[in-house]
């Protein structure tokens, strides 16, 4: 079964908008990636601003389906943050990573309507995950996932700008150790 021009249309805008800045890629280049008519582009999204939305979307999903995968593997804090970042890992050693496509589309496009939105509502989810994990470990719970999001959303931006894949492995074990110390410290 062959794929929807929608779909089409929405892997040439990921492939292009992360690779190259959304604000770089035009409607003829996205038109002549995704191989469709314009006129089926903008019957399918009738703005580029609504395309860089539905992107943001599309990518959101991919996310929130990885950590759930991560998540589901154990009960257990330590594995859920190592199977986080090992995923992550795996992101960072791939050619062409370039950080969260979430702060890069902030940074462009910022300005546009639902842009800064969207981000926003993926750094809460994220947030939010760590909570999960921060409220199997006694102790403040809100502080630990606070610094964990913020250990994880710190090694995209490095890894980004540093291009190696590492540092998503020491931002793992400053993880564990937040883990490990309020661990202790609940238990004095």
């Amino acid at each position: 079964m062959s794929s929807s021009p929608r779909s089409h249309i929405l892997q040439a805008a990921e492939m292009l908008f992360y690779g190259n800045g959304i604000r770089a890629v035009g409607i003829d280049r996205l038109v002549e990636a995704a191989n469709v008519a314009k006129a089926t582009l903008y019957r399918h999204f009738s703005s580029k601003d609504l395309l860089i939305i539905a992107y943001l979307d599309q990518r959101h999903s991919r996310v929130v389906s990885d950590f759930t995968a991560a998540m589901a593997e154990s009960d257990d804090p330590f594995d859920q943050v190592t199977s986080i970042f090992r995923d992550l890992h795996s992101k960072a050693s791939v050619p062409g990573f370039r950080g969260c496509a979430f702060a890069l589309a902030v940074a462009e496009c910022g300005d546009i309507d639902g842009v800064a939105e969207t981000a926003s509502k993926h750094k809460a989810f994220v947030r939010g995950i760590f909570g999960r994990i921060a409220s199997a470990v006694r102790g403040d719970a809100t502080s630990l996932a606070l610094r964990m999001a913020i250990l994880y959303e710190g090694a995209i931006a490095t890894m980004a700008i540093e291009r190696n894949p590492e540092i998503a492995i020491t931002a793992r074990d400053c993880c564990l150790d937040l883990i490990e110390r309020q661990r202790q410290t609940a238990f004095h």
